[in-house]
């Protein structure tokens, strides 16, 4: 898949928070959005994810339909303009947890994971974050680093086509940043992955692209 933005502009209240953003981004890749707080980020994200509308510019959505070319090392991807936004399946953390309080970990993974994922699966895939103790509790008792791995695997295990990922390592410590991030690049693996952080080396430790709006 790929995903172009074309010339976007945004602005609130007259003041202009995307300014005729352009940048071109294909699946198989983790791109990491740099830029000081108040550059429009999440307002970016935000228009993505249908959550807000651009006021001009251009958002296309490309899938592969074919290779072709003699040679494996020449072969060129044919793009067909066949998708919207509003037809993808977007896995996202957002600033705020926006988690189920009241809920188990597992039951908020289970809330918008694939239907065929059983409660053992969930708890599989928490346990790369989290203790076993953790997993069961309602997330209100969990630390906020703990609720922060709980959204990071949520999104991860959701049915998607686009993972939109706005500060996912917030309050992790050092150890517990890199647990994310391995299990970042496992689950991500084939996707288009955007993510913002403030942290320089992110980039390299996620192998990914290095954007600015």
């Amino acid at each position: 898949m790929k995903l172009q933005i074309h010339d976007l502009c945004k602005q609130f209240d007259g003041h202009l928070v995307l300014d005729h953003v352009s940048m071109e981004l294909v699946s198989g890749h983790i791109y990491c959005l740099m830029a000081p707080s108040g550059t429009g980020k999440t307002t970016l994200f935000r228009i993505l994810m249908g959550l807000e509308h651009a006021d001009s510019g251009e958002i296309i959505v490309q899938r592969k339909t074919k290779e072709a070319g003699q040679a494996a090392a020449e072969k060129v991807a044919d793009w067909q303009e066949n998708e919207t936004l509003q037809n993808l399946c977007i896995g996202a953390v957002f600033q705020e947890d926006r988690l189920c309080e009241a809920f188990s970990a597992v039951e908020n993974v289970l809330m918008t994971a694939a239907s065929s994922m059983s409660r053992a699966e969930a708890e599989r895939e928490l346990r790369e974050l989290l203790p076993q103790e953790a997993l069961n509790r309602p997330v209100a008792t969990l630390s906020g680093g703990q609720k922060r791995r709980v959204a990071l695997c949520r999104a991860l295990c959701a049915p998607s086509d686009l993972l939109i990922l706005d500060e996912p390592f917030t309050g992790l410590d050092a150890g517990t940043r890199m647990e994310g991030i391995r299990y970042l690049q496992k689950k991500s693996a084939g996707k288009l992955t955007l993510l913002s952080t403030h942290q320089e080396d992110d980039i390299p430790t996620l192998n990914g692209i290095r954007i600015t709006i």
